[in-house]
């Protein structure tokens, strides 16, 4: 990320969301975004070590606690308690690795893994029967994989985990020990597994028969939260992420439990590309007359609309100041805000560019249905390009909209020719259609009471 000036950097603090999502994401991953923060120097480095020896010290990743003590304070004696701590792990280690062995030699046998089939009650007879793995031993893999992802080894975590979820048939454990490798694969940046295991939970939790209303409700919305790391991070992500925000249940959880998940509602809607073949320059402009982009887009204003007073930040600015109040001047304002979020938004960075790139074509395809002649230079230096470049972005927005347009190059300016009425028409006509039904519903309302009378 760009080094970011003091201005910058105000505005990165105002709109900071590490505080709203931090309680719901698991410690281990909280780590890495408290880094991008001390990256971006968006605080003081002392306090995100102060805040990551906190969060980590109730864990057994006890060496990695002495590093950020001694950090914090140098020169004085790592306190009794975390070298005690340290030795009771090796303990706990110790005895749940010799608990464990066996059953993971057996289990990793050729001929048990040919005996095995998909019917767990069989697989759990037949283990019991023929080599002694008990229920006792089968949950021993859980809680062996639960204390190696505490102890932040994650590759083991998750294998112990997948070991224990084939054989247990303890419904509340395997939510469990999904949630642990869900947590495993992000963490090793393993984004094709941890979608995997996404999928995993949102078929037990959106079922009907998951707890109660209340329940699925947290579940969800700690899905949503952690769904933030592969959907940013994968090709066609962002695509996945719209595809469940945007569904029922799960735009009602945000609406309800996380309005500031919006945010990055509004950033993969804008950023989102209809075609990975085109050039950079005609991307975004494909997607304007997609009728999937056209589409969320609406959807996307609509939740803009009725949150804004929940939340909002110079992304959801923009959309209200570009669909809803159709003031260019205020979109192209909180547009370059929308820049340093980007920039300084730990899940944002890989898509800031595409971002931008979007955002400036929708400025100017709207731009564009409102007015019937603009001005080149005009149009230009609010979108901060050169009068050739937005000579040639204009161009391309009319061949890829077909909109009715002629680019008058003497005059400096485009006459686009409306056959439908402009958007401000829109706006005025459905108001007179509101007040007409106004009329008549006080009309009515009227002549009944006099009727009574």
């Amino acid at each position: 990320m760009s080094e970011l000036s003091n201005s910058e950097l105000e505005t990165a603090r105002k709109y900071d969301l590490t505080q709203k999502v931090i309680p719901f994401l698991d410690r281990h991953l909280i780590y890495p975004v408290l880094e991008s923060l001390r990256a971006d120097d968006l605080y003081d480095d002392e306090v995100i070590t102060q805040l990551t020896f906190d969060l980590f010290k109730e864990t057994n990743m006890t060496q990695f606690v002495k590093d950020q003590w001694e950090i914090l304070n140098p020169g004085k004696p790592i306190p009794n308690d975390i070298i005690t701590k340290e030795a009771k792990v090796d303990e706990i280690f110790n005895k749940l690795n010799n608990d464990t062995k066996e059953t993971l030699d057996i289990l990793n046998l050729q001929e048990v893994q040919d005996h095995l089939k998909q019917d767990k009650q069989f697989n759990r007879e037949y283990l019991e029967k023929n080599h002694g793995i008990t229920e006792a031993k089968i949950n021993s893999l859980y809680e062996f994989g639960q204390f190696q992802y505490n102890r932040g080894d994650y590759v083991m975590a998750s294998d112990l985990l997948s070991n224990f979820r084939v054989l247990s048939t303890d419904t509340d454990l395997i939510i469990s020990a999904t949630w642990g490798k869900l947590a495993s694969e992000i963490i090793r940046l393993e984004w094709d597994s941890s979608l995997k295991e996404l999928s995993k939970l949102r078929e037990v939790i959106d079922s009907r028969s998951f707890a109660n209303p209340l329940t699925q409700l947290h579940h969800r919305t700690w899905i949503i939260h952690w769904s933030l790391f592969p959907f940013f991070n994968i090709e066609n992500g962002l695509d996945q992420l719209l595809d469940l925000f945007f569904s029922s249940s799960y735009l009602s959880t945000i609406q309800a439990a996380s309005p500031w998940i919006l945010r990055y509602l509004v950033a993969a809607v804008v950023a989102s590309e209809n075609s990975s073949n085109s050039s950079n320059s005609t991307k975004s402009l494909n997607n304007l007359s997609n009728p999937t982009f056209q589409k969320r887009l609406k959807d996307l204003i609509r939740v803009v609309n009725q949150e804004q007073y929940e939340y909002n930040d110079p992304l959801t600015d923009f959309i209200k100041a570009l669909y809803i109040d159709y003031d260019f001047q205020e979109a192209n304002s909180k547009l370059l805000e929308a820049s340093i979020i980007l920039r300084s938004d730990f899940f944002l960075a890989n898509i800031a560019d595409s971002f931008l790139e979007n955002a400036r074509h929708l400025i100017s395809e709207v731009y564009c249905r409102v007015h019937q002649r603009i001005n080149l230079q005009e149009l230009s230096k609010s979108l901060n390009l050169t009068n050739e470049e937005g000579e040639k972005w204009i161009a391309s927005l009319i061949k890829e909209t077909k909109m009715d347009a002629k680019i008058d190059e003497s005059e400096g300016t485009v006459l686009l020719n409306h056959p439908n009425t402009s958007v401000y028409q829109q706006v005025i006509e459905k108001t007179k259609g509101l007040s007409f039904k106004a009329n008549q519903i006080l009309a009515t309302a009227l002549q009944k009471q006099d009727n009574v009378q």
